[in-house]
């Protein structure tokens, strides 16, 4: 089973707005000494739907051949159809990735019989294993947690990367699949400690951009039983959770990066800058943090 604290990472872009593969490389060596449990590149908080078909396969590149096997790379095929997700999981099984994370098929607004179908003709036809990404907020509809456990029981679905933050609907998705071979994320910083309370089995952070070694040390202080210290960081950290997601992801965890002196790179539009009123918070967060 997969396990741990897994970063969704950024991708920097120069000011011409081209892929920064320098800048990327050394973001993502900078996670592999943090010691986390694996990167997912691309998604949302790697601004997926704003590049070409030929840039996605270059990140993915990138980062496989910079983590040189050391931890999982997972990314996110951000596709709605059958045709194009499965196309997309070959190009990443080809780059070397052991696994992908497949989206709730957005804009088409399916009912859940729907979802349900789509992730199992996926699931029957690709070779290798994939995670449930789950985000309502993205694509507006969402996989209720009885959706979730029947798919949990297909040989090649692993997990879900939930996006839901509410934690009835976290705990009963545990609670459901807790006699699969199913793992139970939590895209959402804020209920790491929440969820590895009751049974989960870590988180795909965006803050993992800013606090590696917080958010892989979050899990392995629940992991070994030391409640306290996972706690003690929760609530030392969770003004940094909050503020990375004060307008929409990756804008303000790009913004934290460049101030730290690190590659975050440009927002490609429609995406803009982080407000003034906004940025003079997240400096405030960051000083008071040591980050900056």
């Amino acid at each position: 089973m997969l396990q741990g604290a897994y970063t969704l990472l950024v991708t920097p872009f120069n000011q011409d707005m081209s892929l920064d593969e320098n800048g990327l490389r050394v973001l993502v060596k900078r996670q592999v000494e943090a010691g986390v449990h694996g990167i997912a590149p691309l998604g949302v908080t790697g601004e997926n739907s704003l590049m070409s078909d030929r840039e996605i396969a270059r990140v993915v590149e990138v980062v496989v051949d910079e983590v040189n096997g050391k931890c999982p790379v997972i990314p996110d095929t951000c596709t709605s159809s059958i045709e194009a997700t499965l196309e997309r999981i070959k190009i990443f099984e080809k780059i070397g990735c052991g696994y992908v994370s497949v989206f709730v098929p957005y804009l088409v607004l399916p009912k859940e019989d729907g979802i349900i179908r789509f992730y199992e003709q996926v699931a029957d036809s690709s070779k290798v294993p994939i995670l449930i990404h789950n985000s309502p907020g993205r694509v507006v509809v969402n996989l209720s947690p009885e959706g979730t456990a029947r798919l949990a029981r297909h040989p090649n679905i692993i997990g879900i990367k939930e996006g839901v933050k509410l934690l009835d609907h976290l705990a009963k998705i545990v609670y459901l699949t807790r006699d699969e071979d199913f793992s139970v994320f939590t895209g959402k910083d804020t209920t790491l400690y929440p969820l590895m309370c009751f049974g989960g089995h870590g988180n795909f952070a965006v803050a993992g951009n800013v606090i590696p070694e917080v958010m892989r040390d979050i899990y392995e202080h629940c992991e070994r039983g030391e409640r306290n210290k996972a706690q003690e960081l929760h609530y030392k950290y969770f003004s940094v959770f909050e503020i990375l997601r004060a307008e929409a992801n990756p804008i303000a965890v790009k913004e934290a990066l460049n101030l730290m002196g690190l590659p975050g790179g440009k927002l490609r539009l429609p995406l803009t800058e982080l407000s003034a009123s906004k940025k003079e918070k997240l400096v405030k967060i960051l000083k008071e943090k040591g980050l900056v």
